[in-house]
């Protein structure tokens, strides 16, 4: 649905505008995870060329990896071209436009699925949105230089995360005081500064950043209470796929942690989520429908 058609009732339904693009989150959807990347903590190195002395992408087995992902259902694909696993290395802004563009560009080419970019770089921002990117992912919740001002001139939706400390460091011993109210309190913060830019309500959405800067009781509890961030009033964005809050509990390494994170999707969903951010895209799609099918057989 395009921006001018976006009337009142439109915009006063649940959903989200990737710029100019609707997309109704009266039902839960799946963002499908697309990491062009050589070492993020789950499938680096998938998409990259083989027998290359450093990393380059492969753009066929990019599209091929999209296809898949459309032909599941998924409605939005996230890119990402810069680890943000615990230790992982920054990589240079020339470096991420390198992998992120490209991908893309070729894939707003070939297939109707709303883009996301997983990226606080300015320039990374501002290049996807011009060759169709939808939506900025950003675990750093628009706080780089420029950031902020990049996304707001392209219109495109922001999911805004919290993290505390960075990539790099941010494992290391994470304590709170409270963790849900700090949480709570970073995110509404990160949203008066959008509204603050001339980011609507309407292109906003959030993320408490599972397994960014917290322990597993800190992971747990937000989970616990992922209902209560519904009063921050934008859609709630999560992320437990494979991660090592499912592990600690199976006891299992990354590659045979799918049946928990169907869990957790499902624990979030149920508790308001409307985006589920995950590599299992089609187990969680048909897990999502079940949902569904039973939040249309509620009271209103």
């Amino acid at each position: 649905m395009r921006r001018d058609v976006l009337t009142e009732e439109v915009l006063a339904a649940p959903g989200l505008d990737f710029a100019g693009r609707w997309l109704d989150l009266s039902v839960p959807r799946v963002m499908g995870i697309l990491n062009v990347t050589p070492d993020s903590f789950s499938d680096g190195g998938v998409l990259s060329l083989p027998g290359r002395s450093h990393f380059q992408i492969s753009l066929d087995s990019a599209l091929a990896a999209a296809e898949y992902m459309v032909n599941a259902g998924v409605s939005i694909i996230d890119i990402g071209g810069e680890s943000t696993r615990p230790g992982a290395p920054l990589v240079s802004e020339q470096e991420e436009l390198d992998r992120v563009v490209p991908v893309v560009e070729a894939i707003h080419q070939r297939f109707d699925v709303l883009i996301s970019v997983d990226s606080s770089s300015p320039a990374v921002i501002t290049h996807a949105a011009s060759v169709g990117a939808g939506m900025v992912n950003d675990v750093r919740a628009l706080q780089r230089p420029g950031a902020l001002r990049a996304a707001a001139a392209t219109r495109m939706a922001v999911c805004l995360m919290h993290m505390q400390g960075d990539p790099q460091t941010m494992q290391e011993k994470p304590q709170y005081a409270d963790v849900f109210t700090e949480v709570c309190d970073f995110l509404r913060r990160r949203i008066d500064a959008c509204a603050a830019a001339g980011i609507a309500q309407s292109r906003v959405c959030l993320d408490p950043g599972f397994g960014f800067g917290k322990s597993l009781e800190h992971n747990y509890h937000l989970l616990a209470r992922l209902g209560e961030m519904q009063a921050l009033g934008s859609p709630l964005l999560a992320g437990l796929s494979r991660k090592s809050m499912i592990g600690a509990v199976l006891g299992k390494p990354v590659e045979q942690r799918m049946a928990g994170s169907l869990a957790g999707a499902v624990l979030a969903v149920t508790a308001g989520a409307r985006i589920i951010r995950v590599h299992d895209v089609a187990e969680t799609i048909d897990a999502m429908k079940v949902i569904s099918a039973m939040f249309s057989h509620r009271k209103q």
